[in-house]
């Protein structure tokens, strides 16, 4: 039986099909998301733009896309990542290059992506990165090799973020020449979300030189210090950010969540901080 990671490539593929991702090149200003990262001296965000979530949990409102990318913006955001996979996750190309022309930030093209087509269609809308998945290499739904999709995604002036969500994945993640290291905490096969994973992972693999960028169930200023405790340099935050009533508020409260660094110097608050952090959840 197919879990949800086999549906998504499945439907990946069906899209390519149906020329979605045949667009029209625009010109764009290049902007380097692991160099915001490096540069960043707060908590590096990169908010992201969904708006749907693969587990039925709508955001529920009608949004201005360029509203919402100016105020993660302007919240301290380093960069953003939207999401154009259209079935499941709602997403669109034309919110991605309405986004480019209208914010002056890394943009990251987050989808299901298992061809070339996708990755040039990601140059032409305007994106700075695109986001690869390990387990899609895996599973041998992609046209080309993990190489070969890095190196061409970098002939087409694009950084890579390539995703793993277990130990395995990452040890093969980490000896790519991808620009930036993603570790998941939604298993993709099944939606659950755990944030320890990432810790988990970097446990066992704590010698690399790789920028280690947390995903997913990431809600407050108490887990971006555990994860950043844990070795993560950056984090990627939707759901969190998206459902918030003030996106450019919840954006700056993780960029500028060291104030609260104080949670690590106090055994027993650290307990009450962290305690929530190891529920599942399928946000």
């Amino acid at each position: 039986m197919d879990d949800f990671l086999d549906i998504l490539a499945q439907e990946a593929s069906r899209t390519i099909e149906a020329g979605y991702y045949q667009v029209e090149a625009a010109h764009h200003r290049v902007f380097s998301l692991k160099e915001s990262i490096v540069r960043c001296d707060k908590n590096p965000i990169i908010a992201e733009i969904k708006l749907a979530s693969p587990s039925g949990n709508i955001v529920g409102r009608c949004v201005d896309i360029v509203c919402i990318a100016s105020a993660m913006n302007r919240g301290g955001a380093i960069g953003i990542s939207i999401i154009t996979e259209p079935k499941y996750f709602g997403g669109s190309l034309q919110n991605f290059k309405l986004v480019r022309e209208n914010v002056s930030l890394p943009l990251l093209m987050k989808d299901f992506i298992i061809s070339r087509v996708q990755v040039e269609a990601a140059s032409k809308i305007g994106a700075d990165a695109i986001l690869l998945i390990q387990a899609l290499f895996d599973r041998k739904y992609c046209d080309s090799s993990l190489n070969e999709m890095i190196e061409y995604a970098h002939f087409k002036g694009l950084e890579v973020l390539l995703e793993a969500h277990t130990k395995n994945e990452f040890k093969r993640a980490i000896s790519s020449d991808a620009d930036l290291i993603g570790i998941n905490n939604r298993d993709l096969k099944t939606l659950v979300v755990n944030i320890h994973t990432t810790e988990e992972i970097l446990r066992e693999h704590i010698h690399h030189d790789k920028i280690i960028v947390s995903e997913s169930g990431i809600e407050s200023p108490a887990h971006i210090l555990f994860l950043k405790s844990a070795g993560a340099k950056a984090f990627l935050v939707g759901t969190a950010v998206m459902s918030a009533h003030d996106v450019e508020g919840k954006v700056k409260e993780l960029v500028e969540s060291g104030q609260f660094q104080d949670i690590f110097n106090n055994k027993k608050e650290h307990g009450k901080a962290f305690e929530f952090a190891a529920k599942e959840t399928t946000l």
